[in-house]
Parts: C-alpha cells; sequence; structure tokens
C-alpha cells in the first residue's frame, strides 16, 4: 500500500464543480461525435458526395467534426463553446444534405443539446438561487 505524503495531499487541488448544463452538454457532444465519425464513414461508403469531389473527404469531414465535437465537449464551461455547439448541431443538419438519414439523427441530437443547454442552465441556476438561500440561512 503506498502512503500518501502531507505534502502531496495539500498539492492536491479540489476538483472544479461541474454544473448540470456543462456535465449534460459535453455528455451529447462526446456521444454525438461518434456519430458524426460513422456519418463521414457512410459518405464515404455510399459515395454520396457530388461529382468532382473524392469520397474520402466524407471520412476527412466527419473525423474533423468529431474531433472538434470531442474538443468542444472539454471546453463548454466557455459559453462561446455552447454556442459552436449549436453550430456543430447546425454542420450536421447540412449532412442531411448528402445523407437524408443524417436528418434522423441530427434531429434526435439536436433535441439532446436544447435540452442540455437550456435545461441544463436551469438547473444550474436553480442549485445556485438555493444554495445562496441556504447559506443565508445559515449566515443569520
Amino acid at each position: 500500500m503506498e502512503r500518501v505524503s502531507a505534502r502531496q495531499t495539500a498539492a492536491r487541488r479540489p476538483r472544479r464543480a461541474r454544473g448540470a448544463q456543462e456535465s449534460l452538454a459535453s455528455i451529447v457532444l462526446v456521444f454525438e461525435s461518434i456519430v458524426a465519425f460513422l456519418a463521414g464513414l457512410t459518405i464515404f461508403g455510399v459515395q454520396a458526395l457530388p461529382a468532382g469531389i473524392e469520397p474520402w473527404w466524407g471520412v476527412v469531414a466527419g473525423s474533423v467534426i468529431a474531433v472538434l465535437m470531442m474538443l468542444t465537449a472539454g471546453l463548454v464551461r466557455h459559453s462561446w463553446a455552447i454556442v459552436f455547439g449549436w453550430v456543430l448541431q447546425l454542420t450536421i443538419v447540412a449532412g442531411a444534405i448528402f445523407v437524408p438519414a443524417l436528418a434522423l439523427v441530427a434531429l434526435i441530437f439536436g433535441a439532446m443539446w436544447a435540452y442540455a443547454t437550456i435545461k441544463g442552465a436551469s438547473l444550474d441556476r436553480r442549485n445556485a438561487r438555493l444554495a445562496a438561500e441556504a447559506e443565508q440561512r445559515n449566515g443569520d
């Protein structure tokens, strides 16, 4: 059994508290990144791109979108990342031009993203209000 010294214990920082919006939004984006990559493979497999564009660009596009979603998932504590998440949702909608089944994916994940960002922010506000009320009662 490894012993932890007092200095090592003191050097550890507590984890940053994450709100409901941040947690839910990052979960949605990570799972959607898998779907985005698979959508790129589908575009490649069915060769759904217009004439003159090589099918392997579907894999590249799906991979880039998947990586952007994963990076954004780690940054959703910032308000600009929430906005960028909406841009990524619209990108998936645009993919329905090549594979119409992506419209269903965009609808499902778009609804989950909307719930995560809107209801998550509402939950965060409520929790902050309840914490402030509890602190005020304890402070008197």
